[in-house]
């Protein structure tokens, strides 16, 4: 899957991108509300190498996409088949570099409407640390809808924190 936007090219990721790529995950701030601590020079390649693996959405395999932005990768979105029927989950990171110029909305927004159209997906669901409002509010402009909170029912990075389910159907599109 391949595509532009106004300002942005969202591709597969590249050998090229890694330095690109480790900027983002070497950060604490980015990595704070992942599932993963930040990257070091010690484990980036094997990290990235996994990034560029995940060419192809399929219901074994999922698919991570780099977002170019002035010819430098400024995010990460990934995308994966949930077990439920026609139903993905999506994530994504981008570079504290961005933050406030709308990027990550221009692109999150624009993998949505794909989705739903090339991949005639049901439902789209996102869920994220509780603690993210950055994301929250990312998962409402673009018009999903919070649909769960889960107290303390993920244990990560040594404490169990709050979920929420932000989800969308097709239909959601259209309104």
């Amino acid at each position: 899957m391949e595509f532009t936007t106004e300002r942005l090219i969202i591709r597969p990721f590249k050998n090229t991108d890694l330095q690109d790529v480790f900027a983002i995950y070497n950060n604490e701030d980015t990595c704070k509300f992942l599932l993963h601590n930040k990257w070091t020079h010690e484990n980036m390649e094997k990290k990235f190498n996994k990034k560029l693996a995940n060419g192809l959405l399929s219901q074994e395999s999922m698919l991570s996409l780099a977002v170019v932005y002035k010819n430098k990768v400024i995010g990460d979105l990934s995308i994966w088949y949930t077990d439920m029927k026609d139903t993905v989950e999506i994530g994504y990171s981008f570079s504290n570099e961005v933050a406030g110029k709308g990027l990550a909305t221009e692109a999150v927004s624009s993998l949505v409407v794909k989705l739903f159209d090339v991949f005639n997906i049901h439902r789209l669901q996102a869920k994220l640390d509780a603690r993210n409002i950055a994301s929250q509010k990312l998962c409402e402009r673009i018009g999903m809808r919070k649909e769960a909170h889960f107290t303390q029912d993920f244990w990560n990075k040594n404490e169990w924190t709050d979920s929420i389910v932000y989800g969308m159907l097709a239909s959601d599109l259209k309104e």
